[in-house]
């Protein structure tokens, strides 16, 4: 019956395909993205998984009397950086997936 030797075919692919994915994610953690605000004065690098994982502040966006001003550049160069991030990943994610995925699925249905 070629019923079942569709659903072995089936059930391979998509071992194969959670295999990939794996490696893919564990292979995020080597991706880098960096984000500026303030015309540069923050600089926020975040890896594939979605970390933090270096801010440079230039030393004239230091003023003492206006940190607040410092916190929203930290702030507005990290969340750019993890959105930057998420967008690397979703697209890894999908290249990964995508030869196992039926024409025009969407992956961002299922959370990725």
């Amino acid at each position: 019956m070629s019923d079942g030797l569709n659903m072995a075919d089936m059930f391979g692919k998509m071992m194969e395909m959670q295999q990939r994915m794996a490696e893919t994610q564990e292979s995020l953690a080597d991706v880098t993205v960096t984000a500026e605000a303030g015309g540069g004065m923050v600089k926020v690098t975040a890896n594939g998984l979605q970390r933090v994982t270096g801010i440079k502040i230039d030393p004239d966006a230091v003023d003492v009397s206006d940190l607040e001003l410092l916190e929203d550049l930290v702030i507005a160069g990290v969340n750019k950086a993890l959105e930057e991030a998420a967008g690397v990943a979703k697209e890894h994610m999908s290249k990964a997936a995508g030869s196992f995925l039926p024409p025009g699925m969407d992956l961002g249905q299922l959370g990725l």
